[in-house]
């Protein structure tokens, strides 16, 4: 609906300035008014203004493409500028003529009844035009109708200068006052000098449009919206504008311990946000976790942590009124539950003496790990985990084998990942119920065992053979 509402307005422009453009030439060359000349080739470039807006605003209504991933709203920005020359154009020669009369003289100006009629219809039409297209390009933020409704609105104060001009011809003849008869000629500089102002205002906002430049007030609204609860730091703020449409991409630092549902939450409500200062904005969020941060509370807690002789890991923060922190904490073995807690309260106590936002600490107690003798520490890692993923196969006669071992740590905890190729007719069911039995008795061999990855593929031809 509201690509056709733009469409009409434009069209309707169209034949105006047809219309407009044929009666004042006609008029004007009937009665030798510059002025009214000077309207003709103002309302002839109005004329090819107005169907390059409409063709721009066509093209730019299309959606993004292959090669136009922002879609193609600069068409209508780079059609605005085309009219700011011609304009441009026009006030070129009309400066000359007028000059040429006032200096050289020689033409006779025949200010009739023809010539007012033209000005005051020429008036009545752009005055309802303009109002039409101004309305339209409000409402859809569209800069070729913004042009549009104000060239049409230059139309009528230039109307009104000629109209001026040509009252000054009929009082000069009536009072045999002859220096009256060169004010249509200055009419027309006036109009120029209309023309070239407003010219001047459509290029530089064209420019600025078409260089990415965004008003300050809306990077302020965005950069507003944008701290919502959970989010540090705005690291980065990036917008540009396409048409109607404002492109934001946002860069914000959240707590590194945040689940990744509650960080993609944040940037739910960040987009919301944004879209609801920034009417029809284009959002994209990119979290990321903050680093190098003693304040934030993953780094906080495991460093508290270990100040009191325990190992903190699982460190999730929730967000959902009050800011709870929960972890688990490793505590030595030989301590009884009464020091273990003891030990644990110390902690939280100062976590949150350290981060009062926070409303509660739940810690989860738990021995700290330690090595099995079926897995050495000094073993060579990949090779104690591929030997007892063998070990596991063999024990429950299975035909398979291991490769592509991993193993990387992350805290105090391993996450490993392995390849196991086994018989090619075995069905995916069956084989999932292996890897996951695998994963099960990984975890039992290798308590400090975090996250397992287990790729399950056939044999190749050659381990057939």
């Amino acid at each position: 609906m509201s690509r056709n509402e733009k469409h009409i307005v434009a069209l309707i422009s169209v034949f105006a300035a047809v219309f407009l453009t044929g009666m004042k030439l006609v008029v004007g060359l009937w009665t030798n008014s510059l002025g009214i000349l000077s309207e003709a080739a103002h309302s002839g470039l109005d004329l090819v203004a107005a169907a390059i807006t409409f063709f721009a605003i066509r093209f730019a209504d299309r959606p993004p493409d292959k090669e136009h991933h922002f879609g193609h709203g600069k068409i209508e920005n780079f059609s605005a500028l085309i009219e700011t020359f011609l304009l441009l154009l026009t006030c070129v020669w009309i400066i000359y003529e007028a000059v040429h009369r006032l200096t050289v003289g020689g033409v006779k100006v025949d200010a009739s009844l023809w010539a007012f009629l033209t000005l005051i219809v020429s008036i009545s039409i752009d005055f309802s035009r303009s109002r039409a297209l101004k309305r339209v390009a409000v409402k859809y933020d569209s800069q070729a109708l913004e042009a549009d409704a104000l060239h049409f609105s230059t139309d009528i104060w230039s109307s009104l200068v000629v109209l001026l001009g040509l009252a000054s011809v009929r009082l000069g003849e009536f009072y045999g006052v002859p220096w009256l008869s060169k004010m249509d000629s200055v009419a027309a500089l006036g109009v120029a000098l209309i023309v070239i102002y407003i010219g001047g205002q459509l290029a530089y906002k064209s420019v600025y449009n078409l260089l990415d430049s965004i008003p300050a007030e809306i990077s302020r609204k965005i950069e507003e919206a944008a701290r919502v609860s959970g989010v540090l730091e705005i690291r980065q703020i990036r917008t540009r504008k396409s048409g109607p449409t404002v492109f934001a991409d946002i860069r914000v630092v959240v707590e590194n311990c945040l689940t990744i549902e509650r960080t993609h939450e944040i940037a739910g409500q960040i987009e919301q946000a944004v879209q609801k200062a920034v009417a029809g904005a284009d959002v994209m969020v990119h979290t990321e976790p903050v680093e190098d941060d003693p304040t934030d509370a993953g780094i906080l807690s495991k460093t508290l942590a270990q100040k009191f002789n325990m190992a903190a890991h699982n460190v999730r923060c929730t967000d959902t009124g009050a800011r709870i922190l929960e972890l688990h904490l490793e505590v030595d073995r030989s301590l009884s539950l009464q020091a273990a807690h003891d030990q644990v309260s110390r902690f939280e106590d100062e976590f949150l003496k350290k981060r009062p936002d926070f409303g509660k600490v739940i810690s989860h107690i738990e021995p700290v790990a330690t090595a099995t003798s079926s897995l050495k520490v000094d073993e060579d890692l990949h090779a104690s985990i591929r030997k007892a993923a063998n070990k596991f196969f063999k024990d429950n006669h299975i035909s398979c084998s291991t490769h592509e071992v991993s193993v990387t740590r992350s805290g105090h905890l391993l996450s490993i990942s392995l390849h196991c190729a086994m018989e090619g007719h075995i069905s995916i069911v069956d084989a999932h119920d292996l890897a996951t039995k695998l994963e099960q008795y990984l975890h039992t061999q290798v308590p400090i065992l975090g996250d397992v990855t287990i790729h399950v593929e056939p044999f190749k031809a050659k381990e057939n053979q």
